[in-house]
């Protein structure tokens, strides 16, 4: 402190003042995390872990450790009146939450992206520093913050595994024709898709001159709508492209499977899951392996839906669910009419848990009563409550989860099972690995969710994975 103090007054003493006013509850750090979770991918997934060790790391700095040690701040005298906060704060000096926070961001997000971490370390350090500086805390204070910060950065990982951006493995590479301006391309495009939406389709137009462009038709079912129009061409199609989310996407790529044509993907929405996997981040990505013919085949899941009218089919690219899924996703689409789209999830998710029923059926034969199912195209990681990436595209295998209903205290056991991270040996939630499952609902009839949209109703569901059953164009790896 002393050795603070003794510092000479320098043009940065007025800057060192502002940022520590500036990192207050955390005010910087998530003014930040806005900005860089503007951009998708390894930044914004940096701006939310670090979000979530932030949290973590104020809090148990400020509402545990502060009360635990109470320590005495520095005296106002000890540094020059210059640099003095106006409103010095009064709680415990022992450890420092601006440090704590500081160390927390930081941290998180060079897990995720160690370029950003070493960008964003010195302003970091600046912070902590200038706890110092204007004479509110104690050296050790700092360190004793930075190590909170640091410790609640790293135990995201137990909850929140790190996702490598690693394209998804498969061994199965597949014919496509090369189309360097589009010729004889049919490519959908939603121009809503995104958050905030972007309507992607001058840059499709772009890349592929020569391309046939359509918009999905509000009043039709888009399925129905490509296929009239594959008709309607005839030999004049030799492949599809798709821009817009995953909704999209998975309308577009079972027209694709059944037609056995090369899909084309440009990641143009909110989340962009499948594209993700297949290993696509750009629409140049895409545009690459289309001019160049390079294709790989990667499983679909595929569902028979049985129901008083008769039998449907429907494919998905990503998850199928039954239980509360299908009626949160009803649920947030109607409140989505008067406002914006995340809050509606939010709210939506809330209702149907508060209300949720407990869904009985007969799974592969053994009858089961369920809070939810969830089937995943592929088998995900991590095997927790929240499935966030495959590692590949061709396993044959669907990944099966659903929390049972018929175990005393269910959902207050799963929720400890998922703050502990304790899921693998939970007696409430079961996780399997299958080639195939047949659900059959024993009290009437309910509706299957896909890829985040609710499909028909019916009473029994016969789930598959159908290897190789898409083509999808993709890079080919640098040797």
């Amino acid at each position: 402190m002393r050795c603070s103090a003794a510092l000479p007054r320098t043009p940065l003493d007025p800057t060192l003042t502002a940022l520590s006013r500036s990192a207050d509850k955390g005010r910087l750090w998530w003014v930040l995390a806005a900005g860089l979770a503007i951009r998708k991918g390894p930044t914004r997934r940096a701006a939310l872990r670090g979000l979530v060790a932030l949290t973590g790391a104020s809090a148990a700095a400020n509402l545990v450790a502060k009360p635990l040690l109470p320590r005495r701040r520095p005296a106002a005298e000890v540094v020059p009146e210059l640099r003095r906060l106006h409103h010095r704060p009064t709680s415990s000096s022992f450890p420092s939450g601006h440090a704590a926070s500081a160390a927390a961001f930081v941290t998180a997000a060079g897990l995720e992206s160690p370029v950003l971490g070493v960008a964003l370390a010195p302003l970091g350090a600046a912070v902590a520093y200038s706890r110092v500086h204007t004479g509110v805390h104690w050296p050790s204070d700092i360190g004793a913050g930075a190590a909170i910060g640091v410790f609640a950065a790293l135990a995201t990982r137990h909850w929140w595994p790190l996702h490598p951006d690693t394209r998804a493995h498969t061994d199965h590479p597949a014919d496509a024709p090369a189309l360097p301006d589009g010729d004889a391309l049919l490519a959908v495009v939603n121009p809503s898709s995104g958050n905030p939406p972007e309507d992607p389709t001058d840059e499709v137009r772009a890349m592929w001159p020569r391309a046939v462009i359509v918009h999905p038709d509000q009043d039709v079912d888009l399925r129905t709508q490509l296929a009239d129009e594959i008709r309607r061409r005839q030999t004049d199609v030799r492949a599809l492209a798709v821009a817009g989310g995953d909704g999209t996407v998975a309308a577009v790529a079972s027209v694709a499977a059944e037609t056995r044509l090369p899909l084309a993907l440009i990641p143009s929405g909110t989340l962009n899951h499948f594209a993700r996997d297949v290993g696509l981040s750009e629409p140049a990505d895409t545009d690459t392996a289309v001019r160049a013919g390079n294709a790989v085949g990667i499983d679909l899941g595929e569902i028979e839906i049985e129901s008083d009218e008769g039998t449907a089919r429907r494919w998905f690219v990503n998850t199928a669910s039954l239980g509360g899924y299908p009626e949160m996703v009803r649920l947030r689409e109607t409140i989505e009419r008067r406002h914006p789209k995340w809050p509606s999830a939010v709210l939506a998710m809330v209702r149907t848990l508060r209300r949720a029923r407990p869904l009985r059926v007969r799974l592969d034969g053994e009858p089961l009563s369920v809070w939810m199912l969830f089937v995943g195209n592929g088998t995900y990681a991590p095997k927790g409550v929240v499935p966030s990436r495959r590692p590949a595209l061709d396993t044959g295998l669907l990944d099966v989860r659903y929390l049972r209903a018929d175990r005393p205290y269910s959902r207050v056991r799963f929720l400890l099972a998922a703050i502990t991270n304790t899921l693998d040996t939970s007696h409430v939630y079961t996780q399997r690995d299958l080639a195939s499952l047949d659900v059959t609902i024993l009290d009437g009839n309910r509706r299957v969710a896909t890829d985040g949209e609710v499909g028909p109703l019916g009473h029994r569901f016969r789930f598959r994975s159908r290897p190789s059953a898409l083509s999808v164009y993709r890079p080919a790896r640098e040797s």
